[in-house]
């Protein structure tokens, strides 16, 4: 039983929650949801029923809660009829995991991600903003998102985990398909192949490095395996997957949804080209009005849990719904203002990065990046505009919905003079 002042409104708003409709702008439903059902059971497509938390203070203490695991082991079952067997062999990970299991993962990834080693990145990082925007056409609409928002996070991390250049586009086209699975029997057929594929790719890769180890991160992990026993074989491959898979998607989303609500601002992009500092306020502001992680990855409950007034029984899925809580009015002032000088205490204390010990470890590398390529790509093209202003962009649909992105971002770089 929810605390919903109004439970047939919050089933209403629920079930919207599943419409296109919802993709162009999911912020009307999850302010009803906050104001009618903080906590509300949804019964989505997969046929288990999910609690979704939409407020601020209820995600903050939800994201550090012991008793929502996040060991897919503990529910096997329900995590098998979501996304399959195949899913299982590439999700041995410590996003997968609860400690001492995730204390130890994690401890081993570390390294790659540490604030001096992400800083290292930077001349390479700007070296690549400033090649694809050599490569992009002039004059004429392009997608930014294909051209630049995804290349972009995806040579990085390639490059630190040691993937090689000519492996990247069949690398990407996989994880594709993986994030955008749906529930028909073609779309899982085809995210089981997809899946197959990567397991095989990062097998094969791991067994090149170790006959030929190199300095990158991948070489890293496989010393901490074969050396040290703190890596299984399983472990090992499903840790690859995870840090190529979160460490471009989210990333290039986030570029792609700065980019455009910079340009759908133009006092907020004018102020951040008269004033380089406000580049980095600009990429948490984004991150809070509309940050590319829309909603956590699974927890379950293993035990009945209180929260908001609803008691989320023992065994239940539990998604955390990121993005209603960077727009809780209890927490931000106007928060469905697009605001760069917002004061700092109440735009950095958004949750896009998440919360507690599964706090993104690549969030000082995905602010990195999306900061350069703002500075480079405005810097470059100060008269940047969307190729059709009054056109309604395409936003991702994905069944959970975890992703908040665009399909495609068409912007014409050097418009014709006024």
């Amino acid at each position: 039983m929810t605390s919903a002042d109004d439970p047939a409104d919050a089933a209403v708003a629920a079930a919207e929650r599943c419409t296109p409709e919802f993709r162009r702008n999911p912020y009307p439903v999850y302010g009803r949801l906050r104001r009618t059902a903080p906590v509300c059971p949804l019964n989505p497509p997969h046929g288990i029923t999910t609690y979704l938390i939409t407020r601020y203070e209820d995600a903050r203490a939800a994201l550090a809660d012991p008793r929502l695991s996040k060991d897919m082991y503990g529910a096997l079952e329900s995590y098998r009829r979501i996304f399959g067997d195949s899913s299982v062999a590439l999700d041995d990970h410590m996003l997968n995991a609860d400690p001492p299991k995730h204390t130890r993962l994690r401890r081993l990834v570390n390294s790659g991600f540490t604030p001096h080693r992400v800083e290292s990145l930077r001349p390479r990082v700007r070296q690549i903003v400033t090649g694809l925007l050599d490569d992009c056409p002039i004059g004429e609409p392009v997608d930014l998102l294909a051209a630049f928002a995804f290349p972009l996070p995806i040579i990085v991390i390639c490059e630190l985990l040691g993937v090689p250049p000519e492996d990247r586009p069949k690398v990407q086209s996989w994880s594709t398909t993986v994030a955008q699975t749906g529930f028909s029997p073609e779309s899982k057929r085809a995210q089981q192949l997809a899946e197959e594929a990567l397991h095989a790719y990062f097998a094969e890769l791991v067994e090149q490095k170790r006959r030929r180890p190199s300095d990158d991160l991948l070489s890293v992990l496989i010393g901490a395996r074969d050396e040290n026993g703190r890596l299984t074989e399983h472990e090992l491959i499903s840790s690859a997957f995870l840090l190529m898979f979160a460490g471009h998607k989210t990333t290039a989303y986030l570029i792609g949804n700065a980019v455009l609500h910079l340009l759908r601002h133009p006092g907020q992009l004018r102020a951040v080209r008269e004033d380089p500092a406000l580049i980095a306020p600009a990429v948490e502001e984004v991150l809070r009005y509309d940050g590319s992680v829309e909603t956590g990855t699974f927890r379950y409950a293993t035990e009945d849990v209180g929260i908001g007034g609803t008691v989320i029984p023992r065994g239940a899925l539990v998604q955390i719904a990121l993005s209603s809580a960077n727009r809780d009015p209890a927490k931000f002032d106007a928060p469905d203002t697009f605001d760069l000088a917002r004061p700092a205490n109440n735009q950095s204390a958004h949750l896009g990065f998440g919360h507690g010990i599964h706090y993104c470890l690549g969030a000082p590398l995905a602010r990195l990046e999306t900061q350069l390529a703002l500075t480079g790509l405005f810097d470059r093209f100060p008269r940047v505009a969307l190729a059709d202003p009054a056109r309604e962009p395409e936003w991702l649909v994905v069944p959970f919905p975890a992703f908040r992105g665009l399909v495609e971002l068409p912007v014409v770089l050097e418009p014709p003079a006024p």
